[in-house]
């Protein structure tokens, strides 16, 4: 049941500035009373009625939990004195607000809102004070009716900030005209926010302002898939489903937007097919611009062969390295070329081949940067090859306050101040996404070596493009690939088997492996018991490793064996309920203090300090990326945030509204374990879309293991997945654009 009460704000005790959650005292009818809330505009002294129910809170005592307010108009001369001199409006101090009210009396707040040039009159304002008061008064008056204006249509107090915060009065004629401005101009409200709003001012489903932004809409989902573009009937096709408007009405209006130069429409030939397709006029000049400066790039370096493989026979015997035909040529290609691809499965040499590739350059006394896109493989690079490697945003130099996409991230490396490096060599480059490859290139001069090692065979990145491909699809660059797999890692079933995945080879499923291991189970729950006795139990001491380092990787989100379910049966055995440790509930499930969570998307904004001795900062820096895996640290439910230990000892705090961004993470995704390595990795597999029951799933799933694969359920799909070679196909043309260049 719900309460109504009414009173003057005394004093607020803490309001976060972000989402507007208020918690403040109200003095009624003399007594204190403590109010949560959101309460983004309201001023210590101003006399409230709330609306809430009152709960009680384990620290802090009785609380009314606000569902909604109203802001009175004080009605008696001590309410409006009270009012004024409680610092609501600046300028307006207790003596001053006890003059103003004794020269008005009752009359006060209607002089403040239709006569305020008449405070004049009052001893101590002058002219100028007055028209100042009376903007303050105008403007407050205003924010509220705007308040009151989107409350109307369902929009929350939060919402409503950033909106009012970005047309200020301009809120009514946007809302009328064109709700889906919002979703273009404001962080946090997408085009489904903006057509619910629509909807409820009265914007029919055929409005060119819907159809327009439903389409960009649309594409902003393909990209989120991993597309740079869709073909028009596809576009066309998923927009109908989205807007419930025909296909055949929509075609003028990709016109429109390509006339607005927000797409692009390109015509593609593929024999004797024509086909339009639609980018989104950002992704279509990535790819464009990422073409040509790859092609500036690679400049052809005239150095003897002879020359550089006698230093190379040094380097050898120096350092004790044994290196391959492929090996070698992969450095003599490095000397001569300005972009090299390197590309090889598990066990074929990568590393060494960097370890190589750094002493020779060494050697030559040139500058090498050596990076990632994930802190994981960065950590590893560095472990591996025993010198400094970063991820590319740290590189980069990710600073300031940026917007939602990669592409429009602020990084201060750039064209105008490029990396001064003669070196350039980024592993595990098949997660490198458009955006991100073309913020790197913009930092590289031409005559900076670019070296590019990744396996092709692995999943493509999460955000859009399939950059390591298609650049090696080109035939535009030199790329090396490494085949042959060396004798210590065909002691490792682990790397021998993945190879036997990649090529569609059978398995061999009797255990007699020290480090590929299946357990045959056919129903999900004994399956789930299975994992939960070897996450908890048998792993930890055979890998040597804690529970939590077990990663228990998935092709699904959904169904009995998907990460949802997982997450919550790991969550109760690996980190159950204690009095002790504080809980926050989150979109139908919970966060406890030391869960395992990931964070789900790129946050350029996101605050991290690396704590020393006493808790005291001695680094700070900005950027939480996808697949960033962290540990809770703390939940204070008082300032309503939740503080994250992410590797390297970043801490990140959350507010209660940034949760959407982390997920628990005992189980996940194969995708999202793309650029991760683990102990160990257990892999549930029962059936499922073929589409996602892949063979380059379950490579990648098993390349993510360092000493031990545990795949527990149905012999039957696991060989399934080896013979299904079908792949998602990503709509992307970084090659085509390659090649467009070369042509030229």
């Amino acid at each position: 049941m719900q309460d109504t009460i009414e009173g003057y704000v005394e004093h607020i005790i803490f309001r976060n500035e972000d989402n507007g959650y208020t918690v403040l005292n109200l003095m009624s009818e003399g007594s204190e009373v403590t109010c949560v809330g959101i309460f983004e505009y309201v001023s210590e002294g101003e006399l409230l009625e709330l609306h809430g129910t009152y709960v009680e809170h384990a620290t802090y005592g009785q609380q009314l939990k606000v569902d909604s307010y109203e802001t009175k108009i004080p009605e008696d001369t001590i309410a409006m004195e009270r009012y004024l001199g409680s610092g609501a409006i600046k300028g307006i101090g207790a003596a001053l607000a006890g003059r103003i009210v004794r020269r008005f009396g009752e009359d006060t707040m209607r002089i403040l809102d239709e006569e305020p040039e008449r405070l004049a009159e009052v001893k101590g304002i002058s002219e100028a004070k007055a028209r100042e008061i009376a903007q303050q008064v105008a403007e407050k008056s205003e924010m509220r009716s705007a308040m009151m204006f989107l409350q109307q249509y369902g929009i929350s107090v939060a919402l409503g900030v950033k909106i009012y915060g970005k047309y200020g009065s301009r809120v009514y004629s946007v809302l009328r005209e064109n709700p889906y401005r919002l979703a273009e101009d404001i962080q946090g409200i997408g085009f489904r926010i903006a057509d619910e709003i629509a909807g409820r001012i009265g914007i029919h489903t055929d409005s060119d302002y819907r159809i327009k932004s439903g389409l960009f809409y649309v594409l902003s989902l393909a990209a989120g898939e991993g597309h740079v573009y869709l073909p028009e009937e596809v576009l066309l096709s998923r927009a109908s489903e989205i807007l419930g408007v025909e296909a055949s009405f929509m075609e003028k209006h990709v016109m429109d937007l390509a006339m607005d130069r927000k797409v692009v429409i390109k015509e593609e030939i593929s024999g004797e097919e024509r086909r339009r397709i639609v980018y989104a006029s950002q992704y279509y000049y990535l790819e464009l611009d990422t073409a040509r400066r790859l092609t500036e790039l690679n400049i052809e370096n005239d150095e003897d062969e002879y020359k550089i493989r006698k230093r190379l026979e040094f380097i050898e015997k120096k350092n004790g390295l044994e290196l391959e035909t492929e090996q070698r040529n992969a450095v003599v290609e490095a000397v001569r070329n300005g972009v090299l691809v390197i590309t090889g499965g598990p066990g074929t040499g990568k590393t060494t081949t960097i370890n190589a590739l750094i002493q020779y350059f060494e050697l030559e006394g040139m500058d090498i940067y050596l990076a990632a896109p994930t802190g994981r493989a960065a950590k590893r690079m560095t472990e591996t090859t025993g010198y400094e490697a970063s991820t590319i945003h740290r590189l980069l130099e990710l600073t300031g306050m940026m917007e939602e996409s990669s592409a429009a991230a602020h990084f201060e490396r750039n064209e105008e101040n490029p990396l001064e490096a003669d070196v350039i060599i980024i592993d595990e480059m098949s997660m490198v996404d458009i955006s991100l490859m073309h913020a790197l290139l913009t930092a590289v001069q031409v005559g900076t070596r670019l070296i590019l090692v990744g396996d092709v065979n692995q999943l493509p990145s999460v955000g859009p493009g399939r950059v390591l491909k298609d650049i090696i699809d080109s035939q535009c660059f030199c790329v090396v690939k490494l085949n042959k797999i060396f004798r210590q890692a065909t002691e490792s079933d682990i790397v021998v088997n993945a190879h036997k995945i990649n090529a569609g080879e059978e398995i061999s499923i009797n255990n007699n492996s020290k480090d590929f291991f299946f357990l045959k189970r056919y129903d999900a729950d004994v399956i789930v018991a299975s994992i939960v006795y070897l996450v908890q139990k048998k792993l930890p001491p055979y890998v040597e490793a804690k529970p939590l380092d077990i990663q228990v990787l998935t092709p699904m989100r959904k169904g009995l064996l998907g990460v949802e379910r997982l997450n919550e049966v790991l969550q109760k055995y690996l980190n159950p309920a204690d009095k002790k440790k504080r809980e926050k509930e989150h979109g139908g499930g919970l966060f406890r203090e030391g869960d395992k969570v990931m964070q789900i998307k790129n946050n350029y904004q996101l605050e991290w300090e690396i704590r020393g001795k006493y808790n005291i900062p001695v680094e700070k820096g900005v950027g939480v990326f996808n697949g960033d895996m962290g540990i809770v640290h703390e939940i204070n439910t008082y300032a309503e945030t939740m503080t994250v230990v992410f590797e390297e000892c970043r801490y990140v705090e959350y507010t209660f509204k940034q949760l959407e961004e982390l997920e628990l993470a005992y189980a996940v995704t194969i995708h999202k374990s793309q650029g991760s390595e683990y102990p160990a990795v257990i892999l549930p597999l029962l059936g499922g879309p073929k589409m996602l029951m892949s063979r380059n799933l379950l490579y990648t799933a098993v390349t993510r293991a360092k000493r031990c694969v545990t795949v527990v359920g149905s012999e039957v799909t696991f060989q399934a997945m080896i013979h299904n070679k079908q792949e998602k196909s990503r709509y992307t043309s970084l090659d085509q654009r390659i090649q467009e260049l070369a042509q030229q």
